[in-house]
């Protein structure tokens, strides 16, 4: 709390600041909150403090990933890596991961990697051959009518397509009907079979040959969506491109298009609105979806019984997907109105404290008591911002531009634009083979002060009760009226212990002034007492006065 004056007989008043808000870039800022900062935190809150220092566990190339799933992953360039191995080849781009049983998915490739088996491949598959026969069918003893497609330089279907595979057959040209989705019931090496009476037949024929007529061989596909967004919930894939929202066969990622009427089967529907999806996440048990002005959850446990609720409030801003992130049991992301805080019901608006700025392309993640969040201003500026939970405070740390954030063993994993895999926060112990940042400089730049005095007023003192790290110091600075002119009031170097530094200012009077506190390495602010006297409404002039 702040106390009040303490005027003397001579007109002299002492003011000590012993709790520290955090940023506030509003004109309404008050006493101890920050107009600006940097490589603050609020984990010793009501002290000001620098933030810990990040580990750096590796350095990239073409960071474009990061996800963790028993282990930590990240893609490099063309290069998808699983506890710091490389496991398989993808296209260079932006990824977004989900994960469901052993699988690891990455989309847009819609390829997948097994952590069980160490294997890898494309969600999907296909078959195409020129000649090829479609007929009736023998499995374990019984004859099925037009139930069976027969390859006839294949030698085996195996390894390709699986039983419950939905596949769609496309290119035939003697019997166009024959054109359909159906799921795979059996594969005998070259013999893929279906249920009975899949296909047409010519009349009287058992069996027959479908020959290249015009161009294209039969294509046999199992296929996936062009998936824009996806997540994991209660052991499905779910995805949403456009303005359609999809699920997989249940436990089955490889499968989207099963329809046979049972509670295992896939899901699609159209939502019919306007706008684009821009997002999607598991939480409190529900696939939720984003618009940049709708929110969709998926009720219900069976396809025959999913229901999709809608909300028109504020979504997710489109480029800002991977701002979706759970702190402390709320989900927080960026609206076009700012960062938000949802809980299931109505969004609310956390972000009071950036005033009239706005922010674009948002990239977060959560240590699980705080939101991580880097974004980019109207400049064009990037900023990594983090919003206490606990507090309801929010501070800046620095300029990172984050690709991905991902949290792994109790650590928050960070990877930047610039190639460095960071550990971020506190952590608990340090891997081996992290490397520890040097140092960490800061600033604090307080907001306006006026001791709430209209008249000009002016400060003659100013004493400082820190906590530096040996060798850290900080430099204060005071600017009069807003005037864009820093001066330097002075030094303290740490001795890595608490104590007071006493710094007597030349007087000059000023209707507001502001302080700034820069430094370099670690340090704990506990209070901040200022001496002032007040003038009269007068005009101030250069020089004492």
């Amino acid at each position: 709390m702040k106390l009040p004056n303490m005027k003397y007989l001579d007109g002299i008043s002492k003011s000590t600041q012993v709790k520290f808000g955090g940023l506030n870039h509003t004109k309404g800022a008050g006493d101890g909150e920050l107009w600006d900062m940097k490589n603050l935190t609020g984990d010793h809150y009501p002290l000001l403090a620098t933030r810990a220092k990040r580990q750096i566990y590796r350095r990239l190339e073409k960071p474009s990933g990061l996800y963790s799933w028993e282990g930590l992953c990240w893609v490099d360039g063309t290069g998808f890596y699983y506890r710091g191995k490389y496991k398989m080849a993808v296209s260079e781009g932006e990824k977004i991961f989900a994960s469901i049983g052993a699988y690891i998915v990455i989309f847009p490739d819609k390829c997948y990697y097994n952590v069980d088996t160490d294997e890898s491949g494309s969600l999907e598959a296909v078959w195409e051959e020129q000649y090829f026969f479609i007929g009736d069918g023998t499995r374990n003893g019984m004859n099925y009518k037009a139930s069976c497609i027969f390859g006839r330089e294949t030698d085996s279907f195996e390894g390709i397509f699986s039983p419950g595979d939905a596949v769609t057959i496309e290119n035939c040209n003697a019997i166009p009907s024959n054109n359909k989705t159906a799921v795979v019931r059996a594969v005998i090496k070259n013999e893929l079979h279906f249920d009975e009476n899949t296909f047409t037949l010519p009349d009287g024929e058992s069996r027959y040959m479908e020959q290249e007529i015009g161009e294209g061989n039969l294509t046999i596909k199992r296929t996936v969506p062009d998936l824009k967004y996806i997540c994991e919930n209660e052991n499905r894939l779910w995805g949403c491109s456009d303005n359609r929202i999809f699920s997989c066969k249940q436990g089955d990622p490889f499968n989207w298009n099963n329809r046979d009427g049972v509670e295992s089967d896939g899901y699609e529907v159209d939502t019919g609105s306007a706008g684009i999806f821009t997002g999607c996440v598991s939480f409190q048990g529900y696939p939720t979806f984003f618009k940049e002005d709708h929110i969709y959850k998926v009720y219900g446990a069976l396809p025959s019984e999913f229901q999709l609720m809608e909300s028109t409030v504020p979504g997710v801003a489109n480029g800002s997907h991977l701002s979706l992130a759970v702190a402390n049991s709320i989900l927080f992301y960026l609206s076009r109105n700012g960062v938000m805080a949802y809980t299931g019901g109505i969004p609310q608006s956390v972000g009071s404290a950036f005033g009239l700025q706005r922010f674009q392309n948002a990239v977060a993640g959560s240590d699980g008591m705080k939101y991580y969040i880097s974004m980019q201003d109207g400049t064009e500026t990037w900023g990594l911002y983090v919003y206490d939970t606990q507090t309801g405070l929010w501070f800046k740390e620095d300029d990172s531009q984050a690709v991905g954030f991902a949290r792994h063993d109790g650590k928050l994993y960070m990877q930047t634009k610039m190639g460095q895999l960071l550990i971020t926060g506190n952590v608990p112990a340090q891997p081996e083979e992290a490397e520890l940042e040097e140092t960490v400089q800061w600033f604090a730049e307080f907001a306006d002060i006026t001791e709430k005095d209209p008249n000009k007023k002016g400060i003659s003192k100013l004493q400082l009760r820190l906590e530096l790290e040996e060798g850290a110091n900080v430099q204060v600075w005071m600017m009069l009226d807003s005037d864009g002119k820093w001066m330097p009031v002075g030094q303290a170097v740490g001795e890595g212990k608490k104590r007071s530094y006493y710094l007597p200012i030349v007087p000059r009077r000023a209707d507001h002034y502001r302080l700034k506190l820069t430094g370099t390495g670690g340090c704990r602010i506990y209070s901040l007492t200022l001496e002032s006297y007040s003038g009269s409404e007068l005009r101030s002039k250069e020089g004492r006065n």
